[in-house]
């Protein structure tokens, strides 16, 4: 297993979960990748967004047919600025590459969007953009430490 997915993995069994990070033989990098490649809706991949929120890092978790609304993260944070990460500060700030951030193993806050709750069952990337793993809505923000609002487009 890549390092970045034994890493999630660890995250995950700390924080009490039983989730198994899956490596795919196709690619994840995009909702639409996962979800052909695991075989469920587009919906049910857990996205991870990097943003930059008054020069602070944000992980933002919606559901891969949502688009993210940054003036609703920048309210939901209580923030002024806000802007997309890069490519370098996406990696500098979780260890991750594009296409391969987890909402678990690395230090910057997250917040989920609500709207992933619709779904019984969601699938998140695991540090890489080949490695995933199964969740809930309820236990990806326990595992992630996420705040829950409503970040996405209306």
């Amino acid at each position: 297993m890549h390092k970045n997915a034994e890493r999630v993995q660890a995250a995950l069994r700390a924080a009490g979960s039983d989730a198994a990070v899956v490596e795919l033989p196709a690619s994840a990098r995009t909702s639409a990748e996962a979800a052909a490649a695991i075989g469920v809706e587009v919906g049910q991949i857990a996205k991870s967004l990097v943003f930059v929120v008054d020069g602070e890092p944000v992980v933002a978790v919606l559901s891969g047919s949502d688009r993210l609304d940054p003036e609703k993260l920048r309210l939901a944070l209580g923030g002024s600025e806000v802007a997309r990460a890069d490519a370098d500060a996406v990696r500098v700030a979780t260890g991750f590459p594009i296409g391969g951030v987890s909402p678990v193993a690395h230090p910057v806050r997250v917040v989920v969007d609500r709207g992933l709750a619709t779904y019984e069952a969601v699938w998140a990337a695991a540090g890489t953009p080949h490695a995933v793993f199964p969740t809930t809505f309820a236990e990806l923000v326990a595992v992630s430490g996420g705040d829950v609002a409503d970040v996405r487009s209306a």
